[in-house]
């Protein structure tokens, strides 16, 4: 059993990793780069706004939910091993924080790494109370995000808003990488918006992860399976006619299209996912076909392919590269789609080759060496003061 819920998490993680590229491809694509965020305000037609609603929230939230289900792990192997709690945890989420701006910096506007960090020192000192303690927390931060959002809403159904201001519109087609670069630290603030959104709504989610991890979600058992009819029933049967409904009702509703309706669906999709694993375990005897494997080698190397699917679109797409959102502006939505497939199958290909060979992703085992250096210092100078003391 514990082997089928590490495997149908790095599934999951693999899906929601290619989800999140289903989002921002929109945002690569576009000729004025991100400030094609936007576009969804106006016109994109029915069929971009369709494709959009496929993606769009949903595989955030769904990685959003697996960070607190990873987390709960992180703090279930401190208690057995009778580790201070959240410790060195703490470590982990700065370096969680420097990787999502280095990020933000070098790579992407839009990158949701620095708010999880900060979310999850706010979780690690959560997630060991008691129900009652966490359902509290849950349920303030969820009526904040909402509130946010409704509040949010109005002023754009009623109030009279203007688009803000995000670089030179040929940034993103003719502009250089230092251009890009400097651009993003000085329209910090701007970009940096959504994690206003992305916190309270990650102590939302990353709490329920941990609470749906210990309700027995992930597990092949009746429990799990009851539990994921449940979530599917929500997710599947509620959630998506209303985010459709949300999708093509027009700019005003962006935001409950965007954060308030995915998670939701999330909830859905991560117990659709699950069951199918556990579905497909049992007919294939435990050995996973070509599909499975490529996804979940993608959800071994969740940070490398996070890092390495924004860095590839932007080559492709940006001037400074081969400038192909440009070229090929004519021809969206559908090579859009096609660009997303392209990076997502050079994705499946890449890390499988990688692990057959290495135990972890790149940039997985650059950050273990960090998280790994300075516990091995401690300790190695804790001992050298203990034997200090005893001579």
């Amino acid at each position: 059993m514990t082997t089928r819920r590490i495997d149908a998490l790095d599934l999951l993680r693999g899906i929601a990793i290619m989800g999140t590229l289903g989002t921002n491809i929109w945002i690569f694509t576009s000729p004025v780069g991100p400030a094609g965020v936007l576009d969804a305000l106006g016109g994109t037609g029915a069929v971009e706004t369709f494709l959009r609603f496929l993606t769009n929230g949903k595989f955030l939230a769904l990685l959003t939910l697996l960070f607190g289900i990873g987390l709960e792990l992180q703090y279930r192997s401190a208690a057995r091993r009778g580790a201070p709690w959240p410790g060195w945890y703490l470590w982990r989420a700065g370096l969680l924080f420097v990787e999502g701006l280095l990020h933000y910096l070098l790579v992407f506007e839009f990158d949701v790494l620095m708010g999880y960090a900060v979310t999850s020192v706010v979780v690690a000192y959560l997630i060991g109370r008691s129900d009652r303690v966490i359902n509290a927390w849950m349920t303030g931060a969820g009526v904040v995000f909402a509130s946010m959002v409704g509040l949010v809403t109005l002023v754009l159904m009623y109030g009279d808003v203007s688009t803000p201001p995000s670089g030179p519109a040929t940034l993103f087609t003719d502009g250089s990488y230092a251009d890009q670069a400097a651009t993003r630290i000085e329209f910090f603030g701007l970009y940096r918006l959504e994690a206003v959104f992305i916190v309270p709504l990650g102590i939302t989610l990353f709490l329920l992860g941990a609470r749906l991890m210990r309700a027995g979600a992930l597990e092949d058992s009746a429990r799990g399976a009851a539990l994921r009819g449940r979530l599917m029933a929500a997710g599947l049967g509620v959630g998506v006619p209303l985010n459709l409904l949300t999708s093509f009702a027009g700019g005003d509703w962006v935001l409950v299209d965007r954060y308030l309706l995915p998670p939701l669906v999330a909830l859905g999709l991560l117990a659709l996912v699950t069951a199918a694993a556990h579905r497909m375990s049992r007919l294939s005897g435990g050995t996973p076909g070509p599909a499975r494997r490529g996804l979940t080698a993608v959800g071994r190397t969740a940070l490398s392919c996070y890092v390495a699917q924004n860095l590839i679109a932007s080559v492709l797409c940006y001037g400074w590269g081969l400038g192909l959102a440009a070229r090929l502006a004519d021809l969206r939505p559908w090579w859009t789609v096609a660009a997303w497939a392209a990076i997502c199958l050079l994705l499946v290909t890449l890390s499988t080759l990688w692990l057959r060979r290495f135990q972890r992703g790149p940039l997985e085992s650059v950050w273990q060496w960090a998280y790994a250096a300075p516990q091995r210092r401690f300790m190695t100078d804790g001992k050298v003061a203990d034997n200090s003391t005893k001579s």
